[in-house]
């Protein structure tokens, strides 16, 4: 069953084309990850698939129906960038006004307790860090019980422990049979959560896949090893990264950069070889866009 559906969609703010012919699917069930830099179109993307934006042309759909009708987003949930709370309120009190527009909502402790919130129920909203309100904010996207939710940049603020908390909500709202949707800068919190990965750039997507599918787009290996000396001019070596004596190469062809290594007498130890990470593998992507 199809969720969310965009078709042929562009949008345009003035000359500035945000999105360029995207189209997408997101099936009940699904994690998904939306990759790509700030301005790329993934904010835009979610903002018509929820129905706050309208498409210059094209069409979308949320749960079989136009996204800006009320109806369309009573199954929804969101967290967009940028949220507010009303700092005088208690947490528990927004978390209640939020629950009261909803026929059958997630019980407060219940949903206070998955995203590690039921000691901070009593704390007005403005005396709360930014990781703090930005968990409440997540965590107020799953108190309808949702059947989509939309997640840009959950986690930005958030030290590693409540990143982490974060993640395991999220898996306990999918192994619910939840469909989740989640854009981020932390290109590991898609490989922790997500099976498939949207790739957009310049506002069209390059790859739409696995993430194992994603990486293997680009024949690139990460070559690691220690030198004390500068290396020698390297053919096929498309990026080069030094940390002291701890050289990072990122070759298509792992094998022949090595023998080039010891061809030029390249004194080295610690030599490690792997397949490239999701960011190698999307930064590569926009450098040389291969859509699926």
């Amino acid at each position: 069953m199809i969720l969310a559906r965009a078709v042929d969609v562009s949008r345009h703010y003035g000359d500035t084309v945000a999105l360029d012919h995207v189209s997408l699917d997101i099936a009940a069930g699904e994690i998904v990850g939306l990759l790509g830099p700030n301005g790329a179109g993934k904010s835009t993307l979610i903002s018509l698939l929820t129905g706050t934006r309208k498409p210059s042309s094209g069409h979308v759909e949320l749960l079989g129906a136009d996204p800006r009708r009320p109806a369309s987003r009573r199954h929804l949930g969101v967290t967009p960038q940028e949220t507010g709370l009303p700092g005088t309120l208690r947490v528990g009190e927004v978390v209640d006004f939020v629950r009261a527009h909803y026929p059958d909502p997630l019980p407060r402790a219940e949903l206070l307790s998955r995203f590690g919130l039921t000691d901070l129920v009593r704390r007005q909203t403005g005396g709360l860090s930014g990781g703090q309100k930005r968990r409440v904010a997540v965590a107020l996207a799953f108190a309808g019980r949702p059947k989509i939710v939309f997640l840009d940049e959950p986690t930005t603020g958030l030290d590693v422990e409540a990143r982490r908390a974060l993640w395991d909500g999220v898996r306990e709202f999918h192994a619910e049979g939840g469909t989740i949707v989640l854009t981020s800068h932390y290109l590991e919190e898609i490989e922790a959560l997500a099976r498939r990965a949207v790739v957009i750039g310049g506002g069209r997507v390059l790859a739409d896949d696995t993430i194992d599918a994603v990486r293997g787009l680009v024949a690139v290996r990460r070559v690691s090893l220690t030198s004390p000396v500068p290396l020698p001019d390297l053919d096929g070596v498309t990026a080069t990264d030094r940390e002291g004596d701890r050289w990072h190469l990122l070759s298509p062809d792992a094998d022949r950069l090595v023998r080039d290594l010891v061809a030029a007498e390249v004194h080295f130890t610690d030599l490690e070889i792997r397949r490239a990470s999701l960011e190698e593998a999307f930064l590569r992507l926009l450098e040389e866009p291969c859509p699926v």
